[in-house]
């Protein structure tokens, strides 16, 4: 297991999901579109892990796969003007580069928010710290793993 991945894989089992497991596969899944072919799922069940900053500081937004954030909205919900990091901003806050951020095990903890369109599904999957690593999980059990808030982040 690559380094960045075994460190997901730890943050796993520090949190006590040792049962959810890191997969690396051969296909890439940087695109919600080639992660959803890479485990035969649907795009709406990859979660996109996107990091923004304002002025209070950065913030990590959950989107299901089929959604676009509505920057709008997520401004509302932080109370701060946003802009995406930039990928050096990324891998500072997180530990990780752009196309592998997992949804936990950052080197900031960063305040999450869940787009709650991934509550519909049974399972969804998220990245695991590389462009071809990823774990599946609940929607519920990313909630635990995250602490995030459940919102309406879709752009409309």
């Amino acid at each position: 297991m690559s380094p960045s991945a075994r460190r997901v894989q730890e943050a796993l089992e520090a949190r006590g999901f040792g049962h959810l497991r890191v997969v690396e596969l051969t296909a890439s899944t940087r695109t919600a579109q080639e992660a959803a072919e890479a485990v035969g799922a649907k795009v709406g069940q990859i979660v996109k892990s996107l990091v923004f900053v304002g002025e209070k500081g950065a913030y990590l937004f959950l989107v299901s796969g089929q959604n676009r954030l509505d920057l709008r909205k997520a401004e509302a919900l932080t109370g701060d003007p946003l802009r995406r990091a930039t990928p050096e901003e990324v891998r500072a806050l997180t530990g990780f580069a752009i196309g592998g951020v997992p949804p936990l095990g950052h080197t900031t903890p960063l305040p999450a928010f869940l787009d709650q369109d991934l509550l519909a599904h049974g399972e969804v999957w998220a990245a695991a710290g590389t462009p071809r690593a990823l774990f599946r999980a609940t929607p519920e059990e990313l909630l635990a793993l995250t602490g995030a808030k459940v919102a309406d982040l879709k752009e409309a």
